[in-house]
């Protein structure tokens, strides 16, 4: 054991399911009711103690095996340690007292009892429906968003949001776009949606989802979708390509129109003035795949000629279109999205 390990962070051990959902499942059934169990926060602080055991045999140069000889800083430390643990050990039982009803999960699902019943039976009807298989289901273990048929939940670290569905409307807030996504190079779109409930003691909560997600989520969602922000959702890849292609296009340098010559409708839609024109900008050279020169006038617009670029591209690898090159519709010379210029 050295020091190195000891000083991982602790999203090192939640990578590694330790904490505290994956603990209790070990000694808990699963005919129980659960989920207040799952989530009990500030796990991280019962870790410090043994961060102090552990240095005192890493680094015995540093007397920490006797508190006294130990210096102000590291007594210190373990003083913190010990009295964070006795209060969260305090909270604890608190919430524990009258099983669980005190917790503020077991407080959330209260709302949501029927007379003469109580939070468990809501829990019981959360855990049911979580699960089956088909429910909805994305995002990070830290922030994970499942939708049954009754019930909207956000699953973090340490709590779990739950909403009825039937009570709740939710609200299109925000839209990401980024140019590379983090499991492969397509671009993204992240949707933020803010859940609301009419039930007051429900506090709103947001959650986020890839836009390619946002289909499967309708199907499943029976509350109403509100889009405030106006946000134009990219439901498919080659949407979201064709936003990544006109912001890349924008950063090309332009193609200034020769004095007298007129832009002509584009060819492709008929709707609006052509205005790209593909020029040899790339610098590779030398092989039969390279680019090569185009000289067709300005004949489309940058959405037909970047539909025209996604067509062209191989489907079941959308990680490979923003390098690729594809032929002129008019000509067949072989362009890459660094060749098309915007005409000015």
């Amino acid at each position: 054991m050295n020091s190195d390990l000891l000083g991982l962070p602790f999203k090192t051990f939640s990578q590694d399911g330790l904490e505290v959902r994956t603990l209790a499942s070990f000694s808990i059934t699963s005919g129980e009711v659960v989920l207040p169990y799952w989530y009990t926060p500030h796990f991280r602080l019962f870790c410090c103690t043994g961060y102090y055991m552990g240095m005192c045999i890493a680094a015995p140069e540093k007397n920490l095996g006797n508190v006294y000889r130990a210096s102000e800083g590291w007594r210190a430390f373990l003083l913190l340690s010990l009295t964070s643990q006795l209060v969260i050990l305090g909270l604890v039982i608190y919430w524990s007292r009258h099983r669980w009803s005190n917790h503020p999960i077991s407080r959330s699902l209260q709302a949501y009892a029927l007379p003469n019943s109580g939070w468990g039976a809501v829990a019981v009807s959360v855990n049911t429906e979580f699960r089956r298989i088909d429910k909805f289901a994305t995002g990070p273990p830290g922030a994970r968003v499942v939708i049954t048929d009754t019930w909207i939940m956000k699953v973090t670290t340490y709590y779990v949001h739950v909403a009825l569905q039937r009570d709740t409307h939710l609200t299109v807030t925000e839209s990401k776009q980024h140019q590379l996504s983090p499991d492969s190079a397509t671009p993204l779109q992240i949707l933020t949606l803010q859940v609301s409930s009419i039930n007051p003691e429900i506090k709103p909560f947001n959650i986020r989802l890839v836009s390619t997600e946002y289909d499967e989520l309708r199907e499943k969602l029976h509350a109403p979708i509100r889009n405030a922000a106006n946000v134009l959702i990219h439901q498919t890849i080659s949407d979201l390509f064709l936003e990544t292609f006109k912001s890349q296009v924008e950063l090309n340098r332009p193609y200034q129109l020769p004095s007298g010559q007129e832009l002509e409708p584009c060819i492709g839609c008929m709707q609006i003035p052509a205005c790209t024109k593909l020029l040899r900008l790339c610098q590779e050279e030398g092989d039969e795949s390279s680019c090569q020169q185009c000289y067709c006038r300005p004949m489309w617009c940058l959405s037909c000629l970047g539909r025209w670029f996604a067509s062209r591209q191989d489907q079941q690898r959308p990680e490979t279109w923003l390098g690729s090159r594809v032929p002129c519709p008019t000509c067949r010379a072989k362009f890459c999205i660094l060749d098309v210029a915007l005409v000015q």
